[in-house]
């Protein structure tokens, strides 16, 4: 089950559960949208991989105890250890790479 982490890895902001802005790589390595998009360019700067959108945990049990309130998200924020300069050195060659390909 995912973490649904509460914070993006680089600019460390709010990532709520219900929150359309989150994306994910395989590895969960979580960042906001604006990150991926203007700064990453669609490469996990921890695994090379490319991003999606990160799933939204329903509020609600549709079917007994599967629901937000009985797997909560995670309070634990998670940091990149990469400075921005080599998040660029590291993403530049792999964005001209399709996703599928890396």
């Amino acid at each position: 089950m995912l973490q649904l982490r509460p914070n993006c890895e680089r600019c460390d902001c709010e990532l709520p559960p219900q929150t359309e802005d989150a994306r994910i790589c395989s590895y969960e390595c979580t960042f906001c949208s604006d990150c991926v998009d203007n700064f990453l360019h669609n490469v996990c700067p921890n695994c090379g991989g490319g991003f999606t959108p990160r799933p939204i945990r329903p509020q609600k049990s549709h079917r007994p105890d599967v629901s937000l309130n009985h797997q909560p998200a995670s309070n634990k924020r998670i940091h990149t250890r990469y400075q921005d300069d080599e998040i660029a050195l590291f993403c530049q060659p792999l964005e001209k790479i399709p996703t599928n390909q890396r």
